[in-house]
């Protein structure tokens, strides 16, 4: 799995002084590959699940000295 990292923000100071900075993480996963194979024919055609799961993961790290 690789994920891709983007919007990562300039380094701010909080109002204690700590350093910050933030950055949001993209991937997709094939669901059955964690043996999650549940699905259900639709009566028009296709199924109610797709294989493929977006995932998103916004961060936000503190510089600890």
């Amino acid at each position: 799995m690789v994920l891709t990292v983007s919007d990562v923000t300039p380094e701010i100071k909080d109002p204690w002084g700590h350093a910050k900075r933030g950055m949001t993480a993209t991937t997709a996963i094939d669901r059955t590959d964690f043996g999650i194979v549940w699905n259900k024919a639709l009566e028009a055609g296709g199924v109610t699940v797709g294989n493929e799961v977006k995932v998103t993961i916004d961060v936000e790290l503190q510089k600890v000295d």
